[in-house]
């Protein structure tokens, strides 16, 4: 597999590039937009680790570029910016993950083997698990041709989890993901929300997608 790291601070992209090699993977590493924007041109990537803080093109536009040209990259997004709206707008954009920096390696580590056992990414515009379709750029999600009525932070749950199908995601980050806040175990605000967001997307179908894991949190796939 073929990594491309986009970071402009030099330590830390020496550091990515050494433990991604050590974990077995083939690494290039661009120091700045234009030069990551050319790499990606010439050479295909099986994912792009992109830091949004870049000299000559921040992360935000090499990113649209790279939609735009229609790569077929995973984009994992390496930010400062710990907000909801930033994280909303990566997303947006066609970013498969984001991790905020400071971060551990072992987990970025582990968000690159689970991205990459994913697949190739998925176009920017829409995202589709059987007979759900999620509409990106429009802000509205179908079942088997029906549009289903989400508020906002119903939307950006449900694009949350069909992002990272097949990954089972815990309260504490669907939490600090949709409500930019720390989970609480004595505050239901997650449930309820999955609960809402079940009955308007699964319970009115046979296929059922958004799953419980006791003790763990919600996944979403097919049965």
């Amino acid at each position: 597999m073929k990594i491309l790291v986009v970071e402009d601070e030099v330590k830390t992209a020496k550091f990515l590039k050494k433990g991604l090699n050590e974990a077995g993977f083939v690494v290039d590493v661009a120091r700045d937009g234009l030069e990551g924007l050319h790499l990606a041109e010439e050479v295909h990537f099986d994912l792009v680790i992109l830091d949004v803080m870049l000299p000559s093109l921040d992360g935000w536009q090499v990113l649209v570029q790279l939609r735009e040209w229609n790569r077929r990259s995973l984009v994992l997004l390496l930010t400062a910016r710990d907000s909801i709206r930033e994280r909303v707008h990566g997303l947006e954009l066609g970013a498969d993950d984001y991790l905020v920096k400071p971060f551990a390696f072992s987990e970025l580590l582990a968000r690159v083997r689970s991205l990459l056992r994913r697949g190739p990414v998925r176009t920017q515009e829409n995202i589709r698990m059987a007979d759900l379709e999620i509409d990106l750029l429009r802000q509205r999600a179908t079942r088997a041709g029906q549009r289903l009525d989400l508020t906002s932070k119903e939307f950006l749950l449900l694009t949350l989890l069909a992002r990272r199908s097949g990954e089972v995601l815990s309260r504490t980050l669907i939490a600090e993901a949709v409500w930019d806040m720390n989970f609480d175990s004595d505050t239901n605000v997650v449930d309820v929300n999955v609960r809402r967001l079940r009955a308007k997307v699964d319970e009115p179908f046979p296929l059922k997608l958004i799953h419980t894991i006791r003790g763990a949190g919600y996944v979403m796939e097919c049965d």
